[in-house]
């Protein structure tokens, strides 16, 4: 049986990416580069033959990214609130150059594993409903591509999942705004065919 090929892309660029944490909280939209970063991911998908579903975490931002990956293909996005950001709690919406000089920093950099936002998840519970989402979509696709667009630290975390290393290993991946990162998920587990893909071809993946 062929694999399902999940093209996994990060929302495009907002007004506070790299300046603000938002976490969850609703009503952040893309930025005007944004929407063109969303196009060009748009084009890049739409080259190859064929893809079966199109699904979005609930937030604005991711969204509006998928909608132009689903319009080319004559697609509904389907939504699964499971693709979404990190629930960081009291940390919603806090400047990350202030987050960056609290004592707690060190160990979501260096042990996120270990770590709850207050108020919020950890970043395992992250992991778990991001790659049991993965699987739920896997698992109605056999054989086809979907595209699944989610959030930066998600998407390193299934990463993390496909490759078998530890989620402390995970912040080592980068993840930048509509980059593609490309999972093959077969029988006998998942192959990592692409990560953090800016540009080029998709075409040989298919």
């Amino acid at each position: 049986m062929r694999p399902t090929i999940a093209l996994l892309v990060r929302h495009g660029q907002t007004p506070t990416t790299g300046v603000v944490l938002p976490g969850q909280a609703p009503g952040l939209h893309l930025a005007d580069k944004g929407r063109q970063q969303a196009d060009a991911a748009a084009a890049r998908i739409g080259k190859l033959p064929k893809v079966a579903a199109v699904y979005a975490s609930n937030l604005e931002r991711a969204r509006e990214t998928a909608l132009p990956i689903a319009r080319a293909r004559h697609l509904a996005v389907r939504v699964d609130r499971d693709l979404a950001d990190c629930d960081v709690g009291e940390w919603t919406g806090q400047k990350l150059g202030r987050l960056a000089r609290k004592p707690e920093w060190q160990i979501v950099q260096r042990h996120p594993s270990g770590f709850r936002f207050p108020g919020g998840e950890s970043f395992t519970e992250m992991q778990t409903r991001m790659t049991s989402a993965i699987a739920r979509i896997v698992a109605r696709h056999p054989g086809a591509a979907v595209v699944v667009v989610s959030h930066a630290d998600p998407i390193k975390a299934a990463v993390a999942h496909a490759l078998g290393i530890h989620l402390d290993l995970f912040q080592r991946v980068m993840i930048a705004p509509c980059s593609i990162t490309v999972i093959g998920y077969h029988r006998e587990g998942p192959i990592v065919l692409t990560v953090n893909s800016t540009d080029g071809d998709l075409g040989r993946l298919s």
